[in-house]
Order: C-alpha cells, then sequence, then structure tokens
C-alpha cells in the first residue's frame, strides 16, 4: 500500500513538472498572456507542489507586467520602429509587419523600414514580398545591400538568383 501512495505522489509531481514546464516555455518564447493562462490553470490543479507553486506565483507576476508594459502608446515612427523591432526580436514576424506598415505610413523615405519587413517576411516563408521589400530598401539606401549579403536570417535565399541581382552579388 506505502508503494502505490508513493507512486501517486509521484505521478502528481511529474504532472505539475510537466504543466509547469510546458508554461515555462511559453513564457521563454516571450507569449505572456498564454504563459499567464498556462501558471494560472497549472495553480488551480497542482496546489500541493509548493517550490512549484512559489515560482508560478512569481512568473505570473512577471507575465503581469511585461502585460502591461506592452500597452505602451504608440505615436510617432521611432515608436513603431522601435516597438517592431523589439517584436522581432521575439519572433512576431505578424505583429512586426503590422507595425512596421505603420511605421512606413509615417516614414516613407526610411530604408530600415522595408528592410525589417523583408526580415520579417523571410522568416515566415514569404520569399517573393522579402525579395520586393529587400529592393525597396536597398532603393533607398545602398546600405542594405550589403548588410542582406551577411544576415543570417536571409541565409535561406543567398543562393536564389533574384537575392543576388537585387544585392548585387550576381
Amino acid at each position: 500500500m506505502p508503494e502505490a501512495k508513493e507512486n501517486l505522489k509521484k505521478d502528481a509531481y511529474e504532472k505539475a513538472l510537466s504543466a509547469y514546464g510546458q508554461a515555462i516555455t511559453t513564457y521563454r518564447k516571450g507569449d505572456y498572456a498564454k504563459a499567464k493562462q498556462l501558471l494560472e490553470a497549472f495553480l488551480e490543479k497542482h496546489t500541493s507542489e509548493k517550490e512549484l507553486v512559489d515560482r508560478a506565483n512569481i512568473y505570473i507576476s512577471i507575465c503581469a507586467n511585461r502585460l502591461d508594459k506592452e500597452s505602451i502608446p504608440l505615436q510617432a515612427f521611432e515608436d513603431y520602429y522601435q516597438y517592431a523591432v523589439y517584436k522581432l526580436n521575439q519572433q512576431d514576424y505578424e505583429q512586426v509587419l503590422k507595425l512596421l506598415t505603420k511605421a512606413r505610413e509615417l516614414g516613407p523615405k526610411e530604408g530600415k523600414i522595408p528592410y525589417l519587413m523583408s526580415l520579417a517576411y523571410c522568416q515566415i516563408g514569404q520569399s517573393d514580398k522579402c525579395l520586393e521589400t529587400l529592393k525597396d530598401a536597398i532603393r533607398l539606401d545602398k546600405f542594405f545591400g550589403i548588410l542582406a549579403q551577411n544576415e543570417v536570417a536571409f541565409e535561406s535565399i543567398w543562393e536564389d538568383k533574384k537575392f543576388r541581382v537585387i544585392t548585387k552579388l550576381a
């Protein structure tokens, strides 16, 4: 009987650890809303694991703070640009493209906007849009052609003939 009770405890701990781990993986991806939701669900089901419960409460607080910070009012070109860079680092490419579209409306002569858009398009596998926006960036500033030649994010299209022509590698 004691062995069965011990196995139940072990199973409960493993389930708690798995649920906690899933929440932390989501947190590390930068999806704070979902991580907070998973952590709160964890707390409802796994109250007996004191150490994990304490950590979960800390992460819930961190998620709440990060979510509050993400409600930054964006008004000027630089606001949209900087926030897009932040989202690019979080690999939130759809959000990056939305932010950069707005930034482009506010600063249409800035080559860094289509350059970052091309990075986002490349990461989501839209190579035609990637090349089109990269071409726009290079038209606005030739320097982006040099950057693109060495940008690891473009590695998947380095051998593409259009990429080589656009960046003057051909």
